[in-house]
């Protein structure tokens, strides 16, 4: 086998020349040298036969130009048209259709109402509403589902809503200034 140092004297300029001839910065060229240079000292015993040893050399640097190039891409601003708004935190909206909600929710029929009330409100899970009003799973998660289509068909009569890719909220306006529903 060869040591580290003989082939750095052997291949050290060839394999620089190489890497100059795809990596236009001098400085940048020669760490990334040492960087194979450091590579083949901790993988030398990984090497099976020391006649494929140029080759393995020039893998080892492709691989690290290609690195090289991965690491330093460049990054630029998304343009302003693509950049998608960000989900509002602002308490005040929060509150304003958190107190839309419950009013809605007492509006929907019975059934529904009270399926979605211990759904949304109380946090239930659709299994313990089901065992609670002794009904079938199907039948406790038509009726929230149900009442989930109610509520939002009943919220966008009465807001238009701004959302993100994520389908979230981030802004809403009332579209008349009485709504019928909060």
């Amino acid at each position: 086998m060869h040591s580290t140092e003989d082939i750095w004297i052997k291949y050290h300029s060839q394999l620089l020349s190489f890497i100059r001839k795809r990596v236009d910065d001098m400085t940048a060229a020669e760490d990334i040298l040492q960087d194979i240079f450091v590579r083949i000292h901790s993988r030398i015993d990984t090497l099976e036969r020391s006649s494929k040893l140029e080759s393995w050399l020039y893998q080892i640097t492709r691989n690290s130009i290609i690195d090289f190039y991965r690491s330093h891409r460049p990054t630029e601003e998304l343009p302003e048209w693509l950049t998608q708004p960000r989900a509002s935190t602002d308490e005040a909206i929060r509150r304003e259709l958190s107190s839309c909600l419950i009013p809605m929710i007492q509006q929907l029929p019975e059934k529904y109402h009270h399926a979605v009330q211990l759904s949304e409100i109380e946090g239930k899970t659709q299994k313990e509403i089901a065992a609670q009003e002794n009904m079938s799973l199907s039948g406790t998660k038509s009726r929230v589902q149900r009442g989930r289509a109610m509520l939002k068909k009943m919220l966008h009569d009465c807001c238009k809503f701004e959302v993100n890719s994520m389908n979230q909220v981030v802004d809403y306006d009332k579209k008349d200034g009485d709504c019928k529903h909060c």
